[in-house]
């Protein structure tokens, strides 16, 4: 199957992902791009694995105050270097994960990874997390959560 530039163009706006990498997971997946996203995700996942070892020490502590003041969460995310900490797709994380917190009060950071997002419940927290770690190209981590109410 012959791959368009407007397909390809389509996918790179979606994930932020190589030209070429598209190209290659178009090619794959027969032009369908929802197939070439999952083989997207799943090399991008792959890079990430292979930072484990890479230390996560830049970051954002985020706090967030639901309307009326009652109830406040904050998140702690990390990764390795302060431009991806200061990233749109960074912050944007850390925003959704503070709100997630403040809605559906899990006890811990397992607890919240495992949870289904609130804006979308086919998705998992840790989704989100590995889907930001893919497209900045680093290790990002949730290393602290907490959540207050009256």
């Amino acid at each position: 199957m012959k791959v368009t530039a407007q397909q390809i163009r389509r996918l790179r706006e979606e994930t932020g992902a190589g030209m070429m990498a598209i190209k290659s997971a178009l090619e794959k997946a027969k032009g369908k791009a929802a197939k070439a996203k999952e083989i997207l995700k799943k090399q991008g996942l792959e890079k990430i694995a292979k930072r484990d070892e890479k230390q996560a020490s830049e970051g954002q502590v985020y706090a967030y105050t639901h309307a009326g003041n009652r109830v406040a969460a904050v998140v702690k995310v990390n990764c390795e270097t302060d431009f991806v900490a200061n990233s749109d797709e960074f912050s944007q994380l850390v925003k959704e994960l503070a709100l997630q917190i403040a809605s559906m009060e899990p006890k811990n950071i397992k607890e919240l990874l495992k949870q289904a997002y609130i804006r979308d419940p086919k998705r998992k927290i840790q989704d989100l997390v590995d889907e930001v770690a893919a497209k900045v190209k680093e290790k990002v981590v949730v290393t602290e959560i907490a959540r207050i109410s009256l």
